[in-house]
C-alpha cells in the first residue's frame, strides 16, 4: 500500500550509506557511530527505541483510562494491540527508525568529512551577499540593535538548542501516533529526503557560517548555552584537522536548522487539528530562523536554501505517501487508508 515511500526511504538510506562508506575509505577515517559514545551501539540502541515507542504507546495509555486499576491493564493493552498495532504500523515503526537512523548516522559523518574533503570556502561570498541584501549592514547587527543582546539571546539560545532533541522525539511521535498510516510515511520519507539533500548542499558550497568566520559580530552577545555549544564545535572542527578528533559539525549552507523546523510546522499544518499546535510548531520555526542568523550559525543564503529543502522534501514524501494536495497545495488528503484503523480526518 505504501511501497512508493518505504522503497523511497530504503533507498535513500542505502545511497547514502554507500556514499559515506566511499567517502570514509577517500579520507581515510573509519564510519562511526556519533551517538554511541553515551548511548550505547547502534545493534542495541535501535531495538531499544522500537521496543520503548512500543512502551509509551501501551503503557501510559493503559493507565490513564483504567484509572488506576490494574485488572483493566492487560484488556486495554490487548485492545490497543489490535486496533493500533497492526502489521502496517509495525512496519512503518520498525523500517522508518532503521532508515531514519541510517541516513541521519551518515549525514553526521559526511558532515563531519567534509572539510578534509575540500578546503574551499564560500563564506566571503555569503557574507558580501548578507551586506548587499541589508544594504551594506550585517543581519546580525541589525538583530542585536532591534532585539537587543540579553533576554532575547537566552530565548533564541534556548529554542536553538531545543532543536537538538526534537529530531528523534519527532519521528517517534509520528510513526507511532500518526493518525492516519500515510501520515507517518510522509513524515519519515519527507525526514530522510531532507538531511540527504542537506548533506549534498554542504557538498555543494561548503562554509563555516558567520558567527566562525566573522566571530567580532558577535563578541557582545550575552553568554548562553549557544555559545558553549559553538566553543564546542570549534574545538571538534580543530581536532578532525589537527589532531585525532573523531567527528565535527561544522558546515554552513544550507541551514537545516530552518529546513527541519520548517518541515515540522509543514506537517503539523497539515495533518494536525490542533490550532495551538499548529500555532506553536510556526513559532518555533520564525524563533529558529531568527536565531540561525542573531547568532551567525547561517547566512540569509542558507536560510532560504533551508526553505527550499523543506519544501520540496515536504511535496515528494506527500506524493511517495499517497497524499493528494488541492486547492493549489494549501490542503491534502490521504489517497490510501489503514487496513484495520479507519481513517480519522
Amino acid at each position: 500500500m505504501y511501497r512508493r515511500a518505504w522503497t523511497l526511504l530504503v533507498v535513500n538510506a542505502a545511497l547514502m550509506g554507500v556514499w559515506a562508506a566511499i567517502t570514509a575509505w577517500s579520507v581515510d577515517r573509519p564510519l562511526i557511530d556519533p551517538d554511541g559514545s553515551f548511548l550505547g551501539p547502534a545493534m542495541v540502541r535501535l531495538p531499544i527505541l522500537c521496543v520503548g515507542a512500543l512502551f509509551l504507546d501501551l503503557v501510559p495509555r493503559a493507565l490513564w483510562i483504567s484509572r488506576g486499576r490494574p485488572s483493566r491493564w492487560p484488556e486495554l493493552v490487548r485492545e490497543r494491540w489490535r486496533t493500533h498495532w497492526t502489521r502496517e504500523r509495525i512496519v512503518l515503526v520498525l523500517l522508518g527508525i532503521v532508515c531514519f537512523y541510517v541516513i541521519y548516522v551518515c549525514y553526521r559523518n559526511l558532515k563531519s568529512f567534509l572539510p578534509l574533503v575540500t578546503d574551499r570556502m564560500y563564506d566571503r561570498e555569503l557574507h558580501s551577499l548578507d551586506r548587499i541584501l541589508f544594504f551594506g549592514s550585517n543581519p546580525a547587527t541589525v538583530l542585536h540593535e532591534i532585539l537587543g543582546k540579553t533576554v532575547v539571546a537566552h530565548v533564541l539560545s534556548t529554542s536553538y538548542l531545543f532543536f537538538i532533541p526534537m529530531v528523534a522525539i519527532m519521528v517517534t511521535v509520528w510513526l507511532v501516533w500518526s493518525r492516519n498510516l500515510s501520515y507517518g510515511w510522509w513524515f519519515v520519507t519527507s525526514q530522510g529526503i531532507a538531511w540527504t539533500l542537506g548533506t549534498i548542499s554542504y557538498y555543494a558550497l561548503p562554509t563555516i557560517g558567520p558567527g566562525l568566520e566573522y566571530t567580532y559580530l558577535y563578541q557582545s552577545l550575552a553568554h548562553t548555552g549557544t555559545s558553549d555549544l559553538m566553543a564546542s564545535l570549534v574545538n571538534a572542527r580543530q581536532g578532525v584537522l589537527w589532531s585525532d578528533g573523531q567527528a565535527q559539525t561544522v558546515a554552513g549552507f544550507a541551514s537545516l536548522h530552518t529546513g527541519i523546523a520548517l518541515l515540522w510546522a509543514l506537517m503539523v499544518q497539515f495533518t494536525v487539528r490542533n490550532r495551538i499546535i499548529r500555532v506553536a510548531f510556526w513559532v518555533n520555526f520564525a524563533l529558529i530562523l531568527v536565531a540561525t542568523l542573531y547568532f551567525g550559525w547561517h547566512y540569509i543564503a542558507d536560510d532560504i536554501a533551508g526553505v527550499c529543502i523543506a519544501l520540496v522534501s515536504f511535496y515528494l514524501g506527500g506524493i511517495a505517501s499517497g497524499q493528494k494536495f488541492d486547492h493549489l497545495g494549501l490542503t491534502s488528503h490521504p489517497t490510501t487508508t489503514t487496513s484495520k484503523v479507519p481513517v480519522d480526518r
